[in-house]
């Protein structure tokens, strides 16, 4: 068996459970040092410094130092895309779109018994920067999800960065950014990247908000300038959890772990069943579906290290199992797939039934993929419109409304020894008297 096997029915199972979960989350090495020596290089240093780390991160020996695609640049690399390929892309332009349409808020106003007007509204973070990581993951549908939901929020400029100084960068990215109305597109990655958004250079320009996934190097620089500027999240290697029974197909289920595996040496596929002898079948269907695929080392290495399968009999030992892993995505594969819906409560996004595989929300079912990772749907939920507006309280109190309510303010000012706060009610109710 290529999958670790966990009894979810015995009595030490959870503790179990959280240890191997948690070990998971230590596993890459802590790289904050570095990436605040790279940060501070940028701050001090700015382009001299991004050209400095991309040439020795990227093992980059030429001497162009432009760090910026021109209008040319991206209009000849866009017109180099497999025209499938780019029927696909507008294709999951449109469906992820038309989800995203749907999450924008309305803005509303109550109005109180005193005439007093309280409303809630919304506006656009101003500018945003799109990571999108060109090395081993170099995906277009990053491009489509972060910069999608901004769109539609009203994000007016949008600055995207992936690295591409001095070698070929993938036409998809390129053409998807393009759609997306990108205002600059910029040919630097890693944590230098990141601290050139948040900071600002000659080239680059200063950001609000910095989303999308990379490596620890980037995942660190994220949290390192958090504060300066917004960030979407900090997520680690990607994961699924499937919960099947014996009439789901150990073919499929196998294809859909392998796809999740194939991510990243990091990430974790479960199986969670009741059934001992689908358990048995999905590793052997796993094992000979390997050696089909290119990426057959990284998959295994994930499986191997990282893959768990689980065995519980009953449906509420299940989903006390899914709540406490919290996985970012979770397939549900069960005949009653509905009923287990109902009691799930901790999953970035959910898939039901066996025609719904998570590779389908990757690319173009609509809702985004950018999803919280390592146990965060917890507490967190996936990339939405929300996460490129901002809230705003707007107060208006007429002169009944503080005479009525002025009373109850001094009190609770008083009360809490902020005299100064309830002199400001005082003195308007005095010198209207």
């Amino acid at each position: 068996m290529i999958l670790k096997y966990l009894n979810g029915n015995q009595r030490n199972f959870e503790n179990r459970l959280r240890l191997i979960l948690r070990s998971r989350k230590f596993i890459q090495k802590d790289v904050s040092k570095s990436v605040k020596n790279i940060i501070n290089s940028v701050k001090k240093e700015g382009d001299k410094s991004l050209i400095k780390f991309e040439k020795k991160f990227s093992n980059i020996k030429i001497k162009n130092n432009r760090l910026k695609f021109t209008n040319k640049e991206i209009g000849l690399i866009s017109k180099k895309i497999d025209q499938r390929l780019k029927k696909s892309i507008d294709t999951a332009y449109s469906r992820i779109k038309r989800f995203h349409l749907k999450q924008k808020p309305n803005p509303y106003m109550l109005k109180d018994k005193y005439k007093n007007e309280l409303i809630y509204k919304y506006s656009p973070i101003s500018s945003v920067g799109i990571y999108v990581p060109g090395g081993i993951a170099s995906y277009p549908s990053t491009v489509l999800m972060n910069c999608i939901p901004a769109i539609v929020a009203g994000v007016k400029n949008i600055f995207l960065t992936t690295p591409a100084l001095g070698k070929n960068v993938n036409p998809a990215i390129i053409y998807a950014a393009k759609k997306c109305g990108v205002k600059q597109i910029y040919k630097v990655g890693g944590a230098h990247s990141i601290a050139a958004l948040a900071y600002g250079t000659k080239s680059f320009t200063k950001v609000d908000k910095i989303v999308g996934p990379g490596n620890a190097y980037v995942a660190a620089a994220k949290k390192e300038v958090f504060g300066e500027v917004g960030i979407d999240m900090i997520a680690g290697p990607s994961e699924v959890s499937i919960i099947a029974d014996k009439n789901s197909n150990p073919r499929w289920i196998a294809s859909d772990m392998i796809a999740q595996a194939e991510h990243d040496i990091f990430a974790q596929s479960i199986l969670i069943s009741n059934d001992l002898n689908l358990i048995k079948e999905v590793n052997f269907c796993i094992l000979k579906q390997l050696k089909e695929i290119p990426k057959r080392v990284i998959a295994s290495k994930s499986l191997k290290n990282y893959g768990l399968a689980i065995y519980a009999k009953k449906i509420k030992t299940i989903l006390k199992i899914v709540n406490e892993i919290a996985p970012e995505h979770l397939e549900i594969n069960f005949k009653n797939y509905r009923s287990i819906l109902k009691g799930v409560e901790n999953a970035g996004s959910i898939f039901l039934g066996k025609y719904s595989p998570e590779a389908i929300g990757d690319y173009l079912a609509g809702p985004n993929h950018v999803l919280p990772t390592s146990g965060t749907a917890k507490f967190s939920s996936g990339l939405s419109v929300n996460d490129f507006l901002k809230r705003h309280s707007v107060i208006k109190i007429t002169k009944t409304g503080i005479e009525r309510l002025g009373a109850s303010v001094i009190n609770l000012a008083q009360h809490e020894d902020l005299d100064g706060h309830a002199n400001s009610i005082k003195i308007r109710l005095n010198e209207e008297k």
